[in-house]
C-alpha cells in the first residue's frame, strides 16, 4: 500500500502524540523531587510554641502527587493544632512517647512504632497524651500537602 503526500502529513500529528506525551512525562519529572539523603542533623529544626518541627521532605513526586514530610516533637499533654481536616491524605510513624490520634471523633491511642493515617478529609487530631516528650513524623501526600 503506498501513501500519498497529503495521507502521509494527515497522519504525522497523531504519530507525533505519543512523542509530546513522553516530553511532558520527562519535563514533570525533571521538577519533582529527587532522589536524595540526607543524615538526621542536616534537616532544619524549628522551634514552636508547641513543640519542636523538623522539615524533612517538601515537593511534587514523578508521578505528580504532592508530597510533605515532617517529624514533630510534642511536650506532655501537647498538641499542634484542634481537630481539623484537609483534602490531603495523612499517616503518622510513632518513634517515641504516647499519643492520642483521634479520627471522625474516635480516640486511639499509639506508641513507639505505631502507626495512623487519615484519608482525605477526615477530621482528626493528635495529642501528647504521655508523661515524657512524643516525636513522630507525618508524612502527607495528595492535593495541598505542599503549599
Amino acid at each position: 500500500m503506498s501513501l500519498s503526500r497529503r495521507q502521509l502529513c494527515r497522519m504525522l500529528p497523531a504519530a507525533m502524540l505519543p512523542v509530546t506525551a513522553i516530553a511532558e512525562d520527562l519535563s514533570a519529572q525533571d521538577a519533582s523531587l529527587p532522589s536524595a539523603t540526607w543524615t538526621f542533623d542536616q534537616l532544619p529544626v524549628e522551634a514552636t510554641k508547641d513543640g519542636q518541627f523538623r522539615a524533612v521532605l517538601k515537593g511534587k513526586l514523578a508521578t505528580g502527587e504532592s508530597l510533605e514530610t515532617h517529624e514533630t516533637t510534642l511536650p506532655p499533654g501537647g498538641m499542634p493544632h484542634p481537630a481539623h481536616h484537609h483534602v490531603h491524605s495523612e499517616m503518622w510513624l510513632i518513634r517515641e512517647g504516647t499519643v492520642e490520634l483521634t479520627i471522625n471523633g474516635a480516640t486511639h491511642r499509639l506508641g513507639p512504632g505505631g502507626v495512623g493515617f487519615v484519608r482525605s478529609n477526615d477530621e482528626h487530631g493528635i495529642k501528647n497524651v504521655g508523661t515524657t516528650p512524643a516525636t513522630y513524623f507525618v508524612v502527607a501526600v495528595g492535593p495541598g500537602a505542599v503549599s
